[in-house]
Parts: C-alpha cells; structure tokens; sequence
C-alpha cells in the first residue's frame, strides 16, 4: 500500500492510510495524509471502509489478506451489492492464473460469464489505467458517482 500512497503524493493528491490493529503492523507509512488515517481493529469495518469508498479496483499480488479482500470484492459484484459496475483490474497474468482459475469455477458452473467479464487482468499499468478511465468516464458510472454522494 505504501507504493499507492507514494504515487499519490507525487501526484499532489489525498492519501488515505486504512490500518489495522495487529501486532506486528506499524503505523501509517509517511505518505498518509495524517487527517486520512484510520486504524480498525477488526478486518470487516476496514474491509466495508475500503470497499465502499472506493470507484475502482487495482489488486496487485499478496498473500491472504489481499485474497481476502479480492473475494469480498467479486463477491459484492456478483450479488450486485454495489450501486454502479465496478471495474476490478488485477496486475500480474502469471500471478493470478496460477493462484485462481476463474476458469475453473465457470466450468463448475460456481461463476458465470458475466462474473469473469468483470474482471481484467493484465500485465501492463497503462492498459489497467485505460480500462478504469474508460469505465469512469462512462455517463451513466458518472451520475451514479455523483449521486451516491450527495
């Protein structure tokens, strides 16, 4: 996480740190905005913060807690629990092929067309950005954003 709060203080944007309260975390890395960091001491109320403020996924390779948060994600999606489509985008072909086979599940019949449709998986940070910027830039994902806010 520390790479995306990084980027975007290069960038000159709002860096927001969600931590959790576990032994052998350290606090907020130094490119959390220090009004933006909230510390939880359970999974599931940072899990919901994450996922409901979010208008985007990037997942990059990790061990269980990004599984975890993948799955709660493409679950949301499949259930239709979100207000607009996400776009969800994973890094890394060879990772993600050889940790899940969304394939597979299909197969099984567990996932549908639909579910592996809504998620794309690439190698390259300038084809993950294209795909999140189109899908934003989509009217009818603008005023679904735009509403929910209000």
């Amino acid at each position: 996480m520390e790479a995306a709060n990084k980027g975007s203080k290069e960038a000159n944007g709002r860096s927001l740190g969600f931590m959790i309260s576990l032994p052998f975390e350290k606090g907020a890395n130094q490119y959390v905005d220090r009004n933006l960091s909230f510390k939880f001491h359970y999974f599931f109320t940072r899990k919901f913060w994450l996922i409901y403020l979010s208008l985007a996924f990037i997942v990059l390779p990790g061990g269980f807690g990004t599984l975890d948060e993948l799955m709660e994600i493409l679950t949301l999606k499949q259930c239709k629990k979100f207000k607009r489509n996400v776009p969800i985008v994973l890094i890394g072909k060879d990772f993600w092929s050889g940790i899940l086979n969304f394939k597979k599940l299909a197969e099984y019949g567990l996932i549908s067309q639909d579910d592996l449709n809504g998620i794309f998986i690439t190698d390259c940070i300038d084809e993950a950005y294209n795909h999140v910027i189109t899908h934003l830039k989509k009217p009818c994902y603008l005023s679904d954003a735009k509403s929910k806010f209000k």
